[in-house]
């Protein structure tokens, strides 16, 4: 008896030396575990209220640790919790994050898991400088974004992978962020037995909220390919010699990303651009011409070839150019009949990047709309930045009607222009607005379309326009004419008459 007497005493204090171990072990998880990414599958614990963190050591912060942003990019998938005390039956009102310690990243977001359900609500992130203890203030992030979106009941739609997002937000290199989600209040006046009285409902916010840090990852240098006269064989000849040795396309890159990485590439080969061009040069306009009969030869009419209305081919800098990782995007190109309109967009990400930092926001974007949101490609067809830098967007080839994800209701027979920024209250750079006219003069000048004029679209099912009915719009349209939505801001919807005039005059109208 005794000796059982003594392994109760032995047992008990082991429990407690056990005990007051792990209540002495801080609440957060280790900086190890904080650098590991979250899979959109895995729940994370949220972060404690700052009332609770400060009864326990200051966490490491991750960036100082030895942990290095990933050269190829990456998501940090965080899951939301409520932030609120309320104890109260029903959804939460405010979910969130408090003040966490994570990998690198640049960009943010919020997703959630029907595509088909809005956020109505208000969306603001605060953020801490990689390496420093400074803080930003807090930011909003644009909720709505189901607006720039594959059509309804096409496959990349219906794909089951697809889920509601916000607009991004450029925010720089950042290792702590906190995040506040607070749903959608009003009053309202109800009828009672006792009379009139204001209640004041609420919105609940969608189910499954995440917020989704992104690394665009390190811009890999990149040799341009030798000047090379433009080669006689034809396109096709020259994608499967590139298919049998892609190392000189992506010599660093795996083999089914070099061979995304060819296919990419090799539908610009009919614009002389040899295979791993880092931009398509600009053309004078006699050469466009040539070029213009050389494409579509088959489809002009004998006016057309006569006098062709076309602009000059502007500078536009491929997706090897800007670094995309072929690997993330579907590897087949889905493409339109022609195209009729070009639809103006802002990303809303704001406006807080430098030039330089550009292709490092449209890798951002990339992922996002891919990893994220769950898109099969970006789902712009060209970008364009402050500097009036053009970029290829969505792959499948510049010159060819890629179809896009960017004006729900309206992909077909349309391309999507974004400019990078948030245009609401900020007036576009003058290099950004003669960009998109250059642009615009260029392409729809491929199909036969007068900038000035108008067309005819049929709607695939929108806020605006059933399903079916066939709106007349602006050959240029801003995107909000297509489908209500604030975008592309009023400060760049404004200038859109004067890309208009601008373009049309370059077409030699």
């Amino acid at each position: 008896m005794s000796k059982i007497r003594g392994m109760r005493g032995l047992l008990a204090s082991s429990i407690g030396v056990t005990c007051a171990a792990a209540l002495a072990l801080p609440l957060t998880p280790p900086a190890t575990a904080a650098h590991a990414p979250v899979p959109a599958s895995v729940s994370a614990t949220a972060a404690r209220p700052a009332s609770t963190a400060a009864a326990r050591p200051a966490p490491a912060h991750p960036a100082r640790n030895g942990s290095a942003p990933d050269v190829r990019g990456g998501t940090q998938s965080l899951p939301l919790a409520p932030r609120t005390h309320d104890r109260t039956l029903g959804p939460a009102t405010e979910q969130g994050l408090f003040r966490q310690d994570v990998r690198h990243f640049s960009l943010v977001g919020v997703i959630w898991d029907d595509p088909d359900v809005e956020l109505h609500g208000r969306v603001q992130v605060r953020t801490r400088a990689a390496g420093t203890d400074v803080w930003s203030g807090w930011q909003d992030v644009e909720t709505h974004n189901a607006d720039h979106a594959a059509d309804p009941d096409t496959a990349e739609r219906t794909s089951g992978r697809v889920r509601g997002a916000t607009a991004p937000l450029w925010v720089g290199d950042s290792d702590g962020v906190e995040v506040r989600v607070r749903a959608e209040t009003g009053p309202r006046t109800e009828d009672t037995a006792r009379g009139p009285r204001t209640a004041t409902p609420v919105t609940p916010l969608p189910a499954g909220l995440r917020l989704e840090l992104v690394d665009p990852g390190e811009e890999t240098p990149v040799e341009p390919p030798p000047v090379e006269a433009p080669s006689a064989e034809p396109p096709s000849v020259q994608r499967a010699r590139a298919i049998a040795a892609p190392d000189h396309i992506a010599p660093t890159a795996e083999p089914a990303e070099a061979l995304a990485a060819v296919d990419a590439s090799a539908v610009n080969l009919e614009l002389s651009a040899p295979l791993g061009a880092t931009e398509i040069p600009a053309l004078d306009r006699r050469t466009t011409e040539r070029e213009l009969l050389a494409l579509r030869d088959g489809q002009l009419t004998p006016a057309q070839r006569a006098k062709p209305y076309i602009g000059p081919r502007p500078r536009i800098v491929t997706r090897r150019g800007w670094g995309a990782n072929e690997k993330l995007r579907e590897r087949k190109f889905v493409y339109t009949k022609k195209v009729k309109a070009a639809f103006v967009h802002h990303t809303a990400s704001g406006n807080g990047y430098r030039c330089a930092q550009a292709p490092s926001v449209i890798r951002g974007i990339y992922r996002y709309h891919v990893k994220s949101m769950g898109w099969r490609d970006i789902g712009y067809n060209f970008l364009v930045d402050k500097c009036g830098n053009i970029y290829e967007g969505r792959a499948g080839g510049v010159a060819k009607p890629v179809l896009g994800a960017h004006t729900l209701g309206f992909n077909t027979n349309s391309m999507g222009i974004a400019v990078l920024g948030s245009h609401g209250a900020t007036k576009p750079p003058a290099a950004t607005v003669k960009a998109i006219a250059r642009l615009t003069a260029w392409k729809l000048g491929l199909h036969g379309a007068n900038p000035r004029g108008k067309t005819y679209l049929k709607s695939g099912g929108g806020n605006l326009y059933r399903k079916g009915k066939n709106v007349r719009l602006n050959v240029i349209s801003g995107h909000r004419d297509g489908f209500a939505t604030e975008c592309p801001g009023w400060q760049l919807y404004r200038k859109l008459d004067t890309t208009r005039t601008k373009a049309a005059r370059l077409q030699g109208r």
